[in-house]
């Protein structure tokens, strides 16, 4: 496949979720979109940042989640390092209508 066209296909998966406007729109598009397994670790992963953001132990957040060891390592990885859950886990507790 051509790397416009994969660009091109990114920037429309991009604009989908940005379209997104209700709860109820967003979990349609993800029922479509995904497996219940696939949205399922992808709740897990949120939540699991969202407790390590608030100071939770590793062992905590397994208990909680029982989310793997390693799946676990990658979400604190993204927290410390990366750019999307820090910055966005605050509207979770903030953004109730949506």
């Amino acid at each position: 496949m051509k790397k416009e066209l994969i660009e091109e296909m990114y920037n429309d998966f991009y604009r989908l979720i940005l379209s997104l406007s209700t709860k109820e729109e967003c979990k349609n598009l993800f029922d479509d979109l995904c497996t219940i397994k696939e949205v399922e670790q992808m709740v897990q992963r949120v939540h699991a940042a969202k407790l390590l953001i608030e100071g939770k132990t590793y062992n905590q957040v397994i208990e909680e989640t029982d989310i793997s060891s390693a799946t676990l390592s990658r979400v604190s990885r993204c927290v410390q390092y990366g750019k999307g859950y820090l910055p966005l886990i605050g509207k979770i507790n903030g953004d109730e209508t949506k």
